[in-house]
């Protein structure tokens, strides 16, 4: 069994949690998983699973390295668009917060909530 298989579950519900920029590595034995999670409830969740998955954290096969949103749990978040994006796959990624809710924070900057542009730093409110 392969390290990703083992830290399945792991990975699985962070991808479910919109962990933002989620990336997993293996180098040298070690899983490297690193991302920026939406709350402090979703990081929460990943370490207790570590922790069931590896009491103790004893193996040292996996490094979780998940740090959180600036702001998660109140305050405001930006997100720079990527290509490909549009309001609403940028919502998924913020459990709670609807495209309208995007499109609404960002009208200084958005006429038409089909047209936005790589590069454009929105505010993400919060919910």
């Amino acid at each position: 069994m392969g390290l990703q298989d083992k830290y399945k579950q792991i990975i699985d519900t962070a991808n479910s949690g919109g962990v933002i920029g989620l990336q997993v590595a293996e180098k040298e034995g070690v899983l490297y998983v690193t991302g920026t999670a939406p709350s402090a409830d979703v990081k929460d969740k990943l370490w207790n699973m570590y922790e069931q998955i590896d009491p103790e954290m004893r193996a040292g096969d996996m490094v979780l390295n998940i740090t959180l949103a600036n702001g998660a749990g109140g305050a405001e978040q930006t997100y720079e668009v990527k290509s490909g994006d549009n309001l609403s796959k940028i919502a998924k990624n913020y459990p709670g917060i609807s495209w309208q809710d995007i499109f609404e924070a960002n009208k200084d900057q958005l006429k038409d909530p089909n047209m936005i542009h790589p590069g454009q730093k929105l505010k993400i409110p919060s919910h």
